[in-house]
C-alpha cells in the first residue's frame, strides 16, 4: 500500500501521487523520445499512430481512436498532415462509405522503422534509471493498469482487483 497522500497538515503531496509520477514519467519518456529522434522524425504521436497501423493497416480512423488512445479530433487532424506528408494512404471503406481506411505509405514504414529506433533509445534510457531486475516487473504493472484502463473504458467500470490481468508466463 502506498502512502497516504495528504498529510496531517492537508498539504497534498504530488510526489507520492501515482497519476502525477505517471504523467511525469510519460513526460519525461517524450522529452527523451524528442532528443533521440530530433527535429525532423516523426512525434511520439505520429509514431504511436503509425506503430498502430503496422499491424492493423487498413483500419478506420474510429477504429484507431480506440487502439491508440489518441482523441478523435487529434487523430483526424494527424491524419490530415500525415497524409499531406505522404505517410499515409487513405480511402473510403467498402462496409461504411462515412468512414475512412487509413493504411502506412511505403515512406511512411521508412519514417516508422526510424522512429522505432528513437522509441527503443528513449525506452532504454528511461528504464536505465531503474535497478536491471525491476524492469521486466515496471513493465508488467503498467500492462496490468493499462489493460485495467481499457476495461474501464469498454465497460465503464474497473476491473475487479485481480481480474483483467493478462497472463504472465
Amino acid at each position: 500500500m502506498t502512502k497516504v497522500q495528504r498529510r496531517a497538515n492537508g498539504v497534498f503531496d504530488l510526489s507520492e501521487s501515482p497519476s502525477h509520477l505517471i504523467k511525469r514519467c510519460a513526460q519525461y519518456f517524450g522529452d527523451l523520445y524528442a532528443h533521440e529522434a530530433g527535429a525532423r522524425e516523426l512525434t511520439k504521436q505520429q509514431f504511436t499512430l503509425l506503430a498502430a497501423l503496422e499491424h492493423n493497416d487498413g483500419v478506420s480512423q474510429t477504429a484507431l481512436v480506440d487502439i491508440t488512445g489518441i482523441d478523435r479530433s487529434t487523430l483526424a487532424e494527424m491524419v490530415r498532415r500525415m497524409l499531406d506528408k505522404g505517410l499515409l494512404s487513405r480511402e473510403r471503406t467498402e462496409e461504411d462509405q462515412r468512414a475512412n481506411a487509413v493504411a502506412i505509405s511505403p515512406s511512411g514504414r521508412k519514417a516508422l522503422r526510424s522512429a522505432r529506433t528513437a522509441s527503443e533509445r528513449a525506452e532504454k534510457k528511461m528504464l536505465e534509471t531503474l535497478p536491471p531486475g525491476e524492469r521486466p516487473r515496471l513493465v508488467r504493472m503498467l500492462s496490468d493498469i493499462a489493460s485495467a484502463g481499457e476495461t474501464f473504458a469498454m465497460n465503464g467500470h474497473a476491473a475487479p482487483r485481480g481480474k483483467g490481468r493478462r497472463k504472465r508466463a
